[in-house]
């Protein structure tokens, strides 16, 4: 059929409510839509236990057969190889960062120089707004017009301001106001913070508002999608929001990065970082990535380190640092091989997929979930928008004892997350979950709170959820 998920969009469509005998029995929807559903069978290709309704990807995404072969082959040849598996490996050690990034470059929307794999997603976070501030500082910033230049001047007579918002994932503030500090800026005056309407979402017009509030702001550091309610950011607007206004456009890909396809260039982004453990599928702490748009290559990066040096020569051991005229440039140590290898392996299942694919069954088992919750589930609100072009990978179900729901789930084999106040996360993540699953996890949210078996459960005082 061309449209094998169009069941899942209309049930969504005016009140929630599909076909008369499919309402009756959503069942029949589920088995439906799996039947026609064309990526149905990667599921085989991932390790989720049976006993198990795996609904938190966007925290840590299961192992793949093709992920876990990629990191036997690299264990094998460190048994086999020692060092020589710099040089001798197939593919050689050396070159991990850049071969990654090209495979990573393509659903980002960048070019294969552009994308590198290195770090950690905090580490890239500090070591790009620290370049850019550092660029701001020496009185470059990007043209308020034709910003592809990159080459406008910027008002050293006062400290750049970062602009960001309240609804971030806290480590990006952390790692900004490290960055600020580091150059003798008050975090306290030049972290501007966009406030949220509604406490689940950000309104682009507030971060267009806050550029012509303030004329100091030099970066805007946005995420591509909120980590709590699931908002997706438009890119595009507002990195041509913080272009006009004379500010880098930088964005955390975090929680969209393998879900959602992004179009950094033809968006106009500057910098951008992400880590690979949730949607991309590369395992617990797994390497972290980033993207910095060729307009910037040659910059020097703020944080240095000898794995972003030019690869012509740096064997050489030269005490003058020369940066890879490229993304490499902001590599910093020695790759960690062994987080690095499930992502070659994780990254090439995900394209053969296909991102756009992907993010089309993303959006259908999101549907089924919002329409099944609209209908079944009174005492649960819906805190992730409903538009496609604000709705990320995840759905945000609201409800006042969202925590000892949350555990209540995991003690029945539905695994998902709770963040505070009030939000259990599910993530129906579309290489690995059935409609079937989803309406299995909705059935079982609907019995804990109709038996009110959640009750017996108490809050905790913080910690891994």
């Amino acid at each position: 059929m061309d449209d094998p998920y169009a069941p899942a969009r209309e049930a969504l469509a005016g009140d929630g409510s599909t076909a008369e005998s499919e309402a009756a029995d959503p069942a029949v929807l589920a088995a439906r839509l799996d039947d026609a559903d064309p990526l149905s069978s990667f599921a085989d290709r991932y390790h989720v236990p049976d006993d198990a309704l795996y609904m938190d990807g966007n925290s840590l995404g299961p192992a793949s057969d093709a992920a876990l072969a990629s990191l036997d082959r690299v264990v094998d040849e460190w048994r086999d190889l020692l060092i020589s598996g710099w040089t001798d490996a197939d593919p050689p050690w050396f070159d991990v960062g850049e071969r990654l990034g090209d495979a990573l470059a393509p659903l980002v929307g960048a070019g294969p120089e552009e994308v590198v794999v290195g770090n950690s997603i905090t580490v890239n976070t500090h070591t790009l707004v620290g370049t850019f501030l550092d660029e701001l500082l020496a009185g470059n910033g990007p043209e308020h017009e034709g910003f592809r230049a990159a080459d406008g001047d910027w008002n050293t007579a006062t400290d750049p301001a970062v602009l960001v918002n309240e609804l971030d994932f806290p480590s990006d503030h952390y790692a900004i106001r490290a960055q600020l500090r580091h150059r003798g800026i008050d975090p306290d005056g030049k972290l501007r913070v966009v406030p949220s309407r509604d406490g689940r979402t950000i309104d682009s017009r507030d971060v267009e508002a806050a550029l012509e509030a303030h004329d100091d702001v030099g970066i805007v550091f946005m995420p591509t999608a909120l980590y709590r309610s699931g908002q997706l950011f438009d890119v595009e607007r507002i990195a041509a929001a913080a272009h006009e206004a004379g500010a880098y456009a930088g964005f955390d890909a975090a929680h969209s990065a393998g879900a959602v396809p992004h179009e950094f260039d033809d968006a106009g982004v500057d910098f951008a970082v992400w880590c690979t453990y949730k949607y991309l599928n590369a395992g617990p702490g797994s390497i972290g990535a980033l993207f910095v748009a060729e307009r910037h290559h040659g910059l020097t990066p703020a944080l240095a380190g000898w794995w972003g040096h030019e690869k012509e020569t740096q064997f050489e051991m030269n005490m003058t640092y020369t940066p890879a005229d490229s993304a490499g440039a902001w590599q910093i140590g020695t790759p960690p091989l062994l987080s690095a290898a499930p992502l070659e392996g994780s990254v090439e299942l995900l394209r053969e997929a296909g991102i756009e694919r992907l993010r089309e069954k993303s959006l259908a088992l999101t549907d089924f979930l919002i329409a099944l919750v609209d209908d079944r589930l009174p005492e649960v609100s819906v805190g992730t928008p409903r538009d496609h072009e604000a709705r990320g990978g995840h759905v945000a179900l609201e409800h006042s004892d969202a925590e000892r729901l949350s555990a209540a789930l995991k003690d029945r084999g539905v695994v998902v997350d709770f963040r505070p106040p009030n939000v259990v996360r599910v993530c129906p993540a579309a290489p690995y979950t059935s409609f079937a699953d989803v309406l299995e996890v909705v059935d079982e949210i609907e019995a804990i709170l109709d038996s009110g078996a959640h009750e017996k459960y108490a809050t905790s005082e913080g910690g891994v959820t």
